[in-house]
């Protein structure tokens, strides 16, 4: 047979039909569903339509029938127009840094969400003239730290020191012992920061032991200011001296000090961790801090102390590109006005307690036929606060395979491996959290079970985290 009749023939041929159990709806059509109209209203057009399209995808590859369409977009919106998801925090680090360290208090919450609209974040209402910026938050932080004469807010812990090496010691010197001379995280150290404020490093003493004649051989006219820092993410042990602040403060120039974790007044829980209104009390001139650790609130700095050197610094240009907006100032105000926050919760939870949910949890879950079992634990602060001291915790062991579906799950939860199992430690998980845990579990864990049941390495990303300053 010639080419010639094979075309004709071929021609002939009709064309097979499109498989319409594959055809999915128009877009149009779907997004007209209610819902999907609503969501539209709520988290922007673009968003639903990408559910949408993905929806319709899975029709095309044959995973889903036409008319579901719409409901599998429906399930797959996410809760807000952000791309940060709420996780639950099973690692058993009470401030995870790639957590976003310290969950605000519901209170928080609420003055975050009020102070979202307009606010009277810099007038005064009954004068209607301009006031101070954030004037309620600096009453609240100087009503918990009466020793300090004045406060100002910047938006992390770096920047608080920044801005009084700025303000302070610009072209002059910072005496600091070669023992606190640390890297805060992230391959940032405390040394590179502070000379990228054109002050210069005394660097005294030597990296185990410095001495308060280090220090006083040191001074000099042309000093700004002693800095003083406490070690909050290691350890030194052995053949060790520090000075301490009271000593420091005799010297007779101004004294810095940096506290690193949050802490405004002692805690009987970690009582060598140093608190904004002792060292006040010793005599420092300024006391920096970070709002998002101990604290339990928001990422910000926070500088109290003598009321002429606050000033200097609040009136520095820098300032002005280190303020904090209202949303942190609102959420800063009511974790020092407000009830305990998850932090102080988490860190004062009972270990019975703790032992009596692992167990519940453990419990509701082999009556699904799962591999759990509650096992002792032991947390840690985190986040560059009381290197090794460890909290007696209680935590729900499951495979190690588990981990990496876990962490996709919804919502997603991020555990920790050790001794080949995953571990979800619960204290930093709420207990009003415990079901959305156990329903979690449930959920990833069939895909979890349809490969190896122990020892996947996918596991191990959730482990401790690296304690930064």
């Amino acid at each position: 047979m010639d080419s010639e009749h094979t075309s004709a023939v071929a021609a002939d041929v009709p064309a097979a039909p499109r498989d319409v159990r594959r055809r999915p709806p128009r877009t149009d059509a779907v997004l007209a569903d209610p819902r999907l109209a609503a969501a539209a209203d709520r988290l922007g057009r673009g968003l639903v339509k990408a559910a949408v399209a993905g929806a319709q995808e899975r029709v095309r590859a044959g995973e889903i029938p036409p008319h579901e369409v719409a409901e599998h977009a429906v399930a797959a919106l996410p809760a807000t127009a952000s791309r940060l998801r709420p996780v639950i925090n099973a690692t058993g680090v009470l401030l995870h840094t790639n957590l976003g360290r310290a969950p605000l208090s519901a209170a928080a919450c609420e003055a975050v969400l009020a102070a979202g609209g307009t606010t009277d974040v810099e007038l005064d209402l009954a004068t209607g003239l301009r006031s101070r910026r954030g004037r309620s938050a600096v009453e609240a932080l100087l009503e918990r730290v009466p020793l300090a004469e004045a406060a100002h807010v910047v938006n992390n812990g770096a920047a608080a020191l920044a801005l009084a090496a700025t303000a302070l010691a610009r072209g002059k010197e910072i005496v600091v012992s070669r023992g606190e001379m640390v890297e805060i995280g992230d391959g940032f150290r405390l040394p590179d920061l502070l000379v990228s404020t054109g002050a210069r490093l005394r660097e005294v003493g030597t990296t185990n032991r410095t001495s308060l004649a280090d220090y006083a051989s040191a001074v000099t006219p042309e000093t700004g200011f002693v800095l003083k820092v406490h070690p909050s993410n290691f350890r030194v042990t052995g053949f060790t001296h520090a000075v301490g602040v009271a000593d420091l403060s005799r010297l007779g120039v101004p004294v810095v000090a940096d506290i690193g974790s949050g802490l405004l007044a002692p805690e009987p829980v970690l009582p060598d961790e140093p608190d904004a209104a002792g060292w006040l009390r010793a005599g420092a001139c300024l006391v920096t801090a970070s709002g998002d650790k101990l604290l339990g609130g928001p990422q910000c700095g926070l500088l109290l102390g003598r009321a002429d050197l606050v000033r200097r610094l609040a009136r520095h240009p820098l300032a002005r590109a280190l303020r904090v907006d209202k949303l942190t100032l609102a959420a800063l105000e009511a974790t020092l006005r407000g009830p305990a926050t998850p932090v102080h919760t988490a860190l004062h939870a009972d270990p019975g307690r703790l032992r009596e949910r692992a167990e519940e949890l453990a419990a509701r879950l082999r009556r699904h036929g799962l591999d759990c079992r509650a096992v002792r634990s032991e947390a840690v602060i985190g986040g560059g606060g009381a290197p090794g001291v460890a909290l007696p915790s209680a935590a729900v062991s499951v495979p190690s395979s588990w981990a990496g579906p876990l962490r996709r799950a919804t919502p997603p939860v991020v555990g920790r491996v050790e001794g080949g199992r995953c571990l979800l430690d619960l204290r930093a998980v709420p207990e009003t959290a415990d079901a959305a845990l156990a329903d979690a579990v449930r959920r990833a864990c069939p895909a979890a079970a349809g490969g190896r049941a122990h020892g996947n390495p996918d596991g191990r990303p959730a482990g401790r985290p690296e304690r930064e300053g």
